[in-house]
């Protein structure tokens, strides 16, 4: 019988904590990535610069290989639970997933 032991790291969005999730990511077997879908957040994540390709990329970059994405801020005035949002999102994520060596399909 195998033993997991989960254990949780909250990176947020400040450069300062990049050393923490470097450190705590590389012990990872998987992990979530929380994206919020309100306007202008999402967008600002997945921009070039974005916090949210910074933290897939450093993932993948420590090994990895498998990452669930949280669709978060669905209920947002700005999405209003809006199929068409999570659909672009969920298509967004999936692209870039897959640019940087992630299987989507899976």
């Amino acid at each position: 019988m195998s033993v997991v032991s989960p254990s949780a790291l909250h990176c947020g969005s400040l450069r300062d904590f990049i050393k923490n999730m470097i450190t705590g990511t590389s012990q990872a077997d998987a992990a979530l990535l929380v994206v919020a879908a309100n306007q202008g957040e999402f967008e600002a994540g997945i921009s070039k610069d974005g916090h949210t390709r910074e933290h897939a990329l450093i993932a993948y970059t420590l090994g990895v290989r498998q990452m669930i994405v949280l669709i978060n801020k669905m209920d947002d005035k700005s999405v209003n639970l809006s199929d068409a949002r999570y659909n672009e999102i969920v298509g967004e994520m999936r692209s870039y997933l897959k640019k940087i060596g992630y299987n989507p399909d899976k």
